[in-house]
């Protein structure tokens, strides 16, 4: 169908430094202000869901019906996390009760530039349901993206790059996982990995490799999950980091 470029480790070094530079101006953005950046991917992104559907339809070996299905479930996927980027402060954080004249407060904040191997055979529905979740948090994100279906990640990267998504937030790359994955998982300036997109013995010497540098690890799943179910905040919280602040009373 097309050639795609076959991402080195240079391009992942690359991502990562883009990701690290954007990270302190998007984290620092307000939650709403990020819930109406991942709604506007979702509106640029329907705009061009003949071409999404295609491309499916294409590299899945799904029908028509069905590829445009997984697009409009992709396009929705953007939203439900959209609305998710204001209410995460209300549901995970709270106030602590503590002996003496003090507020205490927990909170969960954003933990930096995060490493996403995408699922290999949901192409589109797979790829937004880990990539928007490290978006929603405040989190950057550096993904590679299916090795035998990359033509809708190439097009997602024209969405986000089209829509109001600054620059450097969101990285991806075509190319073999098994090549950069090593590679990300050991990178010192990456807090986090999700191994959605990898299985078996190469999963877990991804763990061993990101245990080395401390990273928040996402394990990969046993076999690739149900796209369609509702994701819940299990792909949040992983890269959510709980931070608790002391304030004396009428100071």
């Amino acid at each position: 169908m097309a050639n795609a470029a076959w991402a080195s480790r240079k391009d992942a070094r690359d991502a990562v430094v883009a990701a690290r530079g954007a990270f302190a101006g998007w984290s620092a953005a307000t939650a709403y202000n990020r819930g109406q950046v991942l709604y506007r991917v979702a509106e640029v992104m329907e705009g061009r869901a003949a071409q999404f559907a295609e491309e499916v339809a294409a590299g899945e070996g799904l029908s028509a019906a069905k590829a445009r299905a997984a697009v409009d479930a992709a396009v929705d996927r953007w939203v439900w996390y959209a609305g998710w980027t204001d209410k995460l402060a209300s549901v995970l954080g709270g106030t602590n009760p503590v002996a003496g004249p003090f507020f205490d407060f927990s909170v969960p904040e954003p933990s930096g530039v995060v490493a996403v191997l995408a699922p290999q055979r949901s192409s589109l529905l797979g790829l937004v349901s880990v990539l928007a979740p490290v978006l929603a948090t405040g989190c950057t994100a550096v993904v590679v993206s299916s090795h035998d279906r990359p033509l809708p990640a190439i097009t997602l990267s024209e969405v986000l790059a089209t829509s109001d998504v600054p620059g450097g937030v969101a990285n991806l790359l075509t190319g073999d996982a098994g090549e950069i994955g090593p590679w990300l998982a050991e990178h010192d300036d990456v807090d986090g990995i999700d191994l959605a997109g990898s299985t078996g013995t190469a999963a877990m010497e991804l763990e061993r490799s990101a245990a080395g540098s401390l990273k928040r690890v996402l394990r990969a799943p046993s076999e690739e999950p149900d796209w369609t179910a509702d994701p819940g905040l299990s792909r949040m919280t992983p890269f959510l980091e709980t931070k608790t602040v002391w304030h004396p009373i009428g100071v």
